[in-house]
């Protein structure tokens, strides 16, 4: 699925403490720039790991994480970390995320009959002891595609598989695309599609899920208390190297080993994530409380000295955006439906209120240059798939008071007003995060104050993030911008993110030109790969031109690694859905 780790920042300070055992000094270098970040390795050195010990993972949030333990129904990106030693994909990848055969199950693609055969190994099994079957594979379908689930995963791209659609709207009773020829106790699910699309080789593609469900486990619970039962919420049940042993509700989550995991007995005896204030990062990594923290950027000049720890990086596939809330989401017809009376529904305005953006400052004074402006929404990392030739909306203050003026934005006084003369008054949604996050969206304010735009924080102060998200999903009325963040699939499709029939569009923006170049994206047509990349570049230039999206930065992603552990890696093929593979990670003998 496309990955909704919505990116915030939250948090309770941690008391644990960690007695580390010495294995050598870190030799990082002392240079606090990109440059240095860029040399980092993606991985820790591999060496020979021992049985045992504990491992502590900062959770690094402000408010307490939601603890939705379910590949279908979670939506943060706190709640896939904290699931990730047990939330094993059913696919492992090479590093250009290709599905390979070496995991719990392989795929076969059939494109004459367009179809694609998905195979459980044998031993792959639940952490009560029962094997994976085939309707675990069929069950997260039935789990998105019913209503009363109101699964945001949902997207009108996963109807591709033939009857999802009907099931989804409740005309059927079963989704007539899904075979299962062994029967529910089989290995082997059938998926038959109306048309196969280019991507369906690379994991995170959308179309079809990567993840399985406990049906013997779950069928008793009814659809609209799924995400509430304590099957899901306390117990759930995984087939990774690790099983849920203690939870402290929004606080912290202890993993012991899964021990009828399938690829043999993992190395740790726990891994504890722990919840810690993002404030107080950079003092969990000199204290050596925890063996993983990630390194708030705006403090890495505080920790990059510090010994006894290896800092490993990548530039995620991930981005930061302004969203112009331009419509509501209709659950009856599952589809975006755009309000053209709307606010924000004014191409100029929004243009405006990305070129008075100082973006590139912001990140040089408040990162140390470890989070740079992207001008589009199709991260580099994708490679031809990226346009160069989109600009973005680099700082340009003259532009953005000529767009206004010349669109009937006229000043009345202090403040523009709207073209038909009414007051104009913005309410930005942003969520609260590290100390520097205030500041930031302060000084945003600032420069639309400058072009005359009455700009201020809903409510008068920063949200925490579960009501952010709260109010951006249900389309609050109060909301006319606001400040998110994707981590992207591998496969760049902008279907899931923006499509007319995607809950995770936001913004609620629906137009013709948008719906034809994302289905020419993902058209039969566009397993030409030159053709595609044309509609990647066409879709780019136009996100870009009608703004309903602004992309602001990407950053690097460092973690401060005890030194003393191995196998800990953020490559494609060493890792998880953008988290370490588990049963590799342990102390080094």
């Amino acid at each position: 699925m496309t990955k909704l780790k919505t990116i915030g920042s939250v948090g309770i300070v941690s008391m644990a403490a960690l007695t580390l055992v010495a294995c050598g000094k870190s030799n990082q270098s002392n240079s606090n720039d990109a440059k240095t970040a860029s040399k980092f390795p993606s991985s820790m050195p591999k060496k020979a790991a021992k049985q045992g010990g504990t491992v502590k993972v900062a959770l690094e949030t402000d408010t307490p994480f939601t603890g939705i333990f379910s590949d279908q129904l979670a939506t943060t990106s706190f709640d896939a970390q904290i699931a990730s030693p047990g939330a094993e994909s059913l696919f492992d990848t090479d590093d250009y995320h290709k599905i390979n055969d070496k995991g719990p199950a392989t795929i076969k693609i059939n494109q004459k009959n367009k179809t694609i055969t998905i195979t459980l190994k044998k031993g792959v099994k639940w952490s009560d002891g029962k094997q994976v079957t085939a309707k675990d594979l069929e069950y997260p379908y039935e789990i998105l595609g019913n209503k009363k689930t109101k699964a945001q995963r949902y997207s009108t791209k996963l109807e591709v598989l033939k009857g999802l659609k009907e099931y989804h709207e409740g005309k059927a009773k079963t989704i007539s695309g899904i075979e299962l020829p062994d029967g529910d106790n089989g290995l082997r699910m059938i998926l038959h599609f109306s048309s196969l699309k280019p991507g369906m080789s690379f994991s995170g593609n959308d179309y079809y899920v990567e993840s399985a469900a406990p049906y013997h486990y779950l069928k008793d619970v009814p659809f609209n208390k799924l995400e509430s039962s304590d099957k899901i919420r306390k117990k759930p049940l995984y087939f990774g190297p690790y099983k849920l042993a203690k939870l402290v509700r929004g606080q912290s989550v202890t993993w012991i080993p899964n021990k009828f995991y399938w690829r043999g007995k993992p190395k740790l005896a726990k891994i504890v994530y722990q919840v810690v204030s993002p404030n107080s990062a950079s003092q969990a990594i000199k204290s050596h409380k925890f063996d993983i923290v990630q390194v708030v950027n705006s403090q890495w000049k505080e920790v990059k000295n510090t010994e006894k720890v290896k800092f490993i990086a990548q530039i995620p596939l991930y981005y930061s955006y302004l969203g112009f809330k331009v419509g509501k989401w209709d659950a009856k017809k599952g589809k975006n439906v755009m309000n053209p009376n709307s606010k924000m529904n004014n191409r100029s305005l929004r243009q405006a209120i990305g070129y008075a953006m100082n973006i590139a400052a912001v990140n040089k004074r408040y990162t140390n240059g470890l989070s740079f402006q992207i001008p589009t929404l199709i991260p580099k990392q994708f490679g031809d798939f990226y346009d160069p030739n989109v600009k973005g909306f680099t700082y340009n203050l003259n532009k953005a008071n000529e767009l206004l003026d010349k669109a009937g934005y006229k000043k009345k006084g202090k403040w523009r007003v709207q073209p038909n003369g009414k007051p104009l008054k913005i309410n930005l949604l942003a969520m609260s995060g590290a100390a520097t996050q205030e500041p930031i969206v302060q000084n945003y304010i600032q420069q639309w104050h400058k072009i005359g735009l009455n700009v201020g924080l809903l409510n008068g102060r920063l949200t925490e993030i579960n009501s952010f998200y709260d109010k951006v999903q249900n389309d609050d009325q109060s909301v006319d911008m606001f400040m998110a963040a994707w981590g992207l699939s591998n496969e760049p499709s902008p279907n899931g993110l923006y499509s007319e029939g995607g809950p995770a569009n936001y913004t609620r923006f629906v137009t013709a030109e948008n719906n034809k170049l994302i289905d020419e994206i993902d058209s039969e047509k566009a397993f030409n790969h030159k053709y595609r990349v044309q509609k990647f570049h066409e879709w780019q230039e136009y996100m870009f031109k009608d703004a309903y999206v602004i992309p602001m930065y990407n950053a690097y992603k460092i973690y401060a690694v005890n030194d003393c552990l191995t196998g800990y890696s953020l490559k494609p093929s060493e890792s998880n859905n953008d988290h370490p593979l588990w049963y590799q990670v342990g102390y080094v003998k």
